[in-house]
């Protein structure tokens, strides 16, 4: 997370609704060779205090669930290059805006009864999304195909013990060097800058 406070003052459950909208993110553990990763769709549950996802049995983090593991899921959000000739104001360097929001916590094996749920809810959050689309169900595949897909598959959950973000747009600049980079912006490199650049507009450093 970035260390100014000015891009830290989002509350918890602006970054927990990023984080549920986002739906994807970067699962982090140490491990004993060093840090493993494993990129992941996820759901956040409706109290805010847990991350419920799954694993194939052969990640190298699910082996590594013997045991409760202290993990972050990390989920990024629109980022862009920004042009210091872009703020129209002296002596400014070149940056990158985004938002990230990082969900730390303990992570651990859920039961293998729970992965049918687990995986019919992730499903039904991201089906929905879709409509008019008719949803996709689980009930679909035959009883033999599913029962082969879920032996591959481990249930894990994350119970969040800190929520931490960083929304990074500009807020500590004036507002009409950061209203003129959000202008600017559109037309520069990066993901999402339609949103990016209305975050931009959108944020108040005071």
């Amino acid at each position: 997370m970035h260390p100014n406070p000015a891009f830290r003052q989002t509350p918890r459950d602006t970054n927990l609704g990023f984080a549920r909208t986002r739906g994807f993110g970067t699962l982090c553990v140490n491990g004993d060779s060093g840090p493993m990763l494993a990129h992941v769709p996820f759901l956040v549950s409706e109290d805010g205090t847990e991350v419920h996802l799954h694993l194939v049995r052969s990640n190298p983090i699910a082996r590594a669930l013997s045991q409760d593991l202290q993990a972050v899921v990390s989920v990024s959000g629109p980022d862009g290059y920004i042009s210091p000739d872009w703020y129209g104001a002296d002596d400014q360097v070149p940056t990158w805006n985004y938002v990230a929001v990082h969900l730390r916590g303990v992570l651990s094996p859920m039961p293998d009864t729970a992965l049918r749920d687990v995986l019919d809810r992730l499903s039904a959050d991201f089906e929905a999304r879709l409509a008019p689309k008719p949803p996709w169900l689980s009930d679909k595949m035959s009883a033999d195909a599913l029962a082969r897909m879920m032996r591959m598959i481990q249930p894990v959950r994350l119970q969040i013990g800190a929520v931490d973000g960083t929304w990074k747009l500009g807020q500590n600049k004036p507002d009409a060097a950061r209203i003129g980079a959000a202008a600017a912006v559109l037309g520069g490199v990066g993901h999402e800058l339609t949103e990016l650049a209305a975050l931009m507009q959108a944020a108040d450093g005071s």
